[in-house]
């Protein structure tokens, strides 16, 4: 039950990590760089299990049952969010601007 957030935000973490691979376009497609991404859209993937998961066994005393579940699917978004915007500035020092046909 504690994963059921990542199940449903699936979709959404497919289209943020496409927006991640595909840009900016001016930035060099190398091997190296696809091996980074990829490495990238994996720990935010298994990050955001771990929080959700993490979260989820968090007690909240005077809650409903509901509760655990919102917590669960915060903390993972989150976790994703913060993997990919660090990549993201990761990525642009690491390979800079440099154009594919330059």
């Amino acid at each position: 039950m504690s994963l059921l957030a990542l199940v449903l935000f699936a979709p959404w973490f497919a289209i943020l990590g496409w927006v991640y691979w595909a840009f900016p376009k001016s930035h060099a497609q190398t091997p190296a760089r696809r091996r980074f991404d990829l490495i990238a859209l994996s720990l935010a993937v298994v990050l955001s299990a771990v929080a959700m998961h993490w979260a989820y066994s968090i007690e909240f005393e005077g809650t409903g049952p509901l509760w655990p579940q919102v917590i669960a699917t915060l903390a993972g978004y989150h976790a994703f969010l913060i993997v990919l915007i660090v990549a993201f500035f990761m990525r642009r020092s690491r390979y800079g601007n440099t154009p594919d046909n330059a």
